[in-house]
């Protein structure tokens, strides 16, 4: 797939279209679509549905992916189906799926803000057999370049005892700029990502 100043070849189309409707109306304001999907190179998101919980809780059941994760237990079932129950509530989760259309993890935009142009990339995890760097990082570009033909802030936040999440944060181009509970309560450091430093 190519690029063109780093944008995929895919969302040129969905930019076009953005850019000719403000120019239309400039009044009209379209809003982010939380559950999109997305393919890359290395997987595609789609939107998270029932029949995905197997598939995802086999992902999920390794208590290795939650050791720096505050909800540590989430590698139970009992625990994992209420999180499932929480994320298809969401009406932002997006499952991923790699090239052999094996699920691989999950992520989900919330807290959409359109007022203040900005929303949180969060609640991700992947199989251990896609660390490293490549499959995350790919996951976030799709989700950050789609999300930036909307607004021109993306927060994440991550909890502060995580360190592999803080690092992946850093990565991708996150600046850490403070402390905030997250939706659980739990201190979290947050980290945004501008669009204009972005593209």
């Amino acid at each position: 797939m190519s690029s063109i100043n780093g944008i995929s070849d895919s969302f040129i189309p969905m930019l076009s279209v953005h850019f000719e409707v403000i120019k239309c109306n400039t009044k009209e304001k379209m809003l982010l679509d939380l559950q999109p999907k997305l393919k890359g190179n290395l997987l595609e998101l789609r939107p998270l549905l029932p029949g995905d919980f197997d598939d995802l809780f086999t992902v999920a059941s390794d208590p290795l992916i939650w050791e720096q994760h505050p909800a540590k237990n989430r590698h139970k079932k009992r625990i994992f189906e209420k999180y499932f129950s929480e994320s298809l509530n969401s009406g932002g989760s997006l499952i991923a799926i790699d090239s052999n259309n094996n699920v691989i993890g999950s992520s989900r935009y919330h807290g959409y803000k359109p007022d203040k142009s900005e929303v949180e990339i969060g609640w991700s995890f992947l199989a251990r057999s896609h660390w490293g760097g490549v499959y995350n990082k790919e996951m976030k570009q799709l989700m950050l370049q789609h999300a930036f033909n909307y607004v021109n802030s993306v927060i994440f936040l991550v909890g502060v005892q995580n360190i592999r999440s803080q690092r992946a944060v850093l990565k991708i181009g996150g600046t850490r700029v403070g402390i905030m509970p997250d939706a659980s309560g739990n201190d979290s450091f947050v980290y945004q990502i501008a669009k204009s430093n972005y593209f």
